[in-house]
């Protein structure tokens, strides 16, 4: 068994840190340029081959995007409360505790843990949350709303030409997989180097606070993970996905969108290091739990 879990720790470790020492020897990464093709090129490819080619019924599928909104909801109605009684203004705070890194780390861990089945689920129930982020949790974050925001997301079509192909029971064409596979493996690598030349860009402040945040975050993750699992019935791979998906560090994107709309970056920041660590600490046990 520990044999098997360093096999799935390694890879994300080893990528991770190459993005990290990366940075730190100050040699040059355009992150908005790697951020903008991971968006609109590779994880929608990605997503579209995933979902396209796997033999998973529509209703699993779907079960991951439900699972998905539940967690969502569920971190939404215990870290709200929690920060109003240590006074800590939601809008700045709250984004950290809703969203788990279900990209840049849970993807590349479900695909290592589960292999193609698993990396079909993770992305579904990543699809499902992107669009929550980048729509609900980006207007909360922002104060505002528009529709804009919602058509420029090019994982929708792809999940949605996808689901057709499901749906219908069609084959895809070998040339639209080959070209989408291809296109979406530039993903999980890009991710996690993008993930490490973030970690090491970031300067945290409040290392008490961010530490028990960070712990909150984790926590509150697995015992969602472990209920929605429950409660929907999901057994095998399908209860490991959304257990190990719940329970992923501060999505990076937090920073950013504090960052954006001044929302105390450096305090996020903060919550993105500690969290991400303490991760790297608690997957071991994690993984040994749902494997």
């Amino acid at each position: 068994m520990f044999a098997d879990i360093f096999a799935i720790l390694a890879p994300v470790f080893i990528t991770t840190g190459l993005g990290f020492f990366w940075a730190r020897a100050g040699k040059h990464f355009d992150t908005s340029l790697v951020t903008s093709i991971v968006t609109y090129f590779s994880t929608p490819c990605l997503t579209f081959a995933a979902l396209a080619s796997v033999e998973l019924a529509g209703g699993t599928l779907l079960s991951m995007g439900t699972a998905a909104v539940a967690a969502n909801i569920a971190f939404v109605l215990i870290g709200w409360p929690i920060l109003k009684i240590f006074k800590l203004s939601p809008r700045t705070y709250l984004q950290s505790l809703t969203w788990p890194n279900v990209g840049n780390v849970g993807l590349p861990l479900c695909m290592l843990a589960y292999g193609p089945e698993g990396l079909a689920l993770a992305v579904a129930f990543f699809a499902a949350y992107i669009v929550l982020q980048l729509t609900v949790g980006v207007a909360f974050v922002a104060g505002t709303f528009t529709l804009k925001s919602l058509i420029q997301m090019p994982i929708i079509p792809a999940t949605l030409i996808a689901a057709g192909f499901l749906a219908t029971d069609t084959t895809v064409p070998v040339w639209l997989y080959n070209t989408t596979n291809l296109i979406g493996q530039l993903t999980i690598p890009l991710m996690l180097f993008t993930l490490g030349v973030s970690l090491a860009r970031l300067k945290p402040v409040s290392l008490a606070r961010s530490t028990a945040l960070a712990v909150l975050r984790l926590a509150m993750g697995f015992g969602v993970g472990v209920g929605i699992s429950a409660i929907m019935g999901l057994t095998g791979i399908e209860r490991g996905v959304v257990i190990l998906q719940c329970t992923m560090p501060v999505a990076v994107f937090c920073y950013l969108f504090a960052q954006l709309y001044n929302r105390e970056p450096e305090e996020v920041a903060g919550i993105v290091i500690a969290s991400s660590f303490l991760a790297a600490v608690i997957l071991p046990g994690l993984l040994w739990y749902v494997l």
